[in-house]
């Protein structure tokens, strides 16, 4: 059964920093790409970053670039999100997600598998 756990959610002011945890059990770690995703209340579901498959290539979304950094401990089966210089926009539950996605297609959230339970992050003006 795979299971993914998020943890690091949390309140701060804006331009603060948080550091939100994925770690995965149940599936091989290393032949699935694993990616972050938002959703603000009453918005839709947005990409913010992703390791690809091999886990060598990173992806970013524009909103986030810069700022945010994502980071993978293979021996831990475990993938980070440092989230630096945060601004009220960035207020949203944050999902860790794995999926053996198409390389190109590592912001689509449709093409992931598995999605755990999300965790809150709040931002402060």
């Amino acid at each position: 059964q795979v299971q993914l756990a998020e943890s690091g959610g949390g309140l701060v002011q804006a331009g603060g920093s948080l550091t939100l945890s994925c770690a995965a059990s149940g599936l091989t770690f290393t032949s699935y790409a694993m990616g972050w995703f938002r959703q603000a209340p009453g918005k839709e579901r947005e990409f913010v970053s992703a390791f690809s498959r091999t886990g060598l290539r990173t992806y970013y979304a524009d909103s986030v670039k810069g700022r945010f950094a994502i980071s993978r401990d293979n021996a831990k089966n475990t993938v980070y999100l440092q989230m630096n210089s945060l601004k009220p926009e960035d207020t949203a539950v944050y999902y860790c997600a794995a999926g053996r996605v198409v390389a190109g297609r590592e912001g689509q959230a449709s093409d992931y598998n598995y999605w755990g339970q999300g965790t809150q992050v709040t931002v402060s003006s």
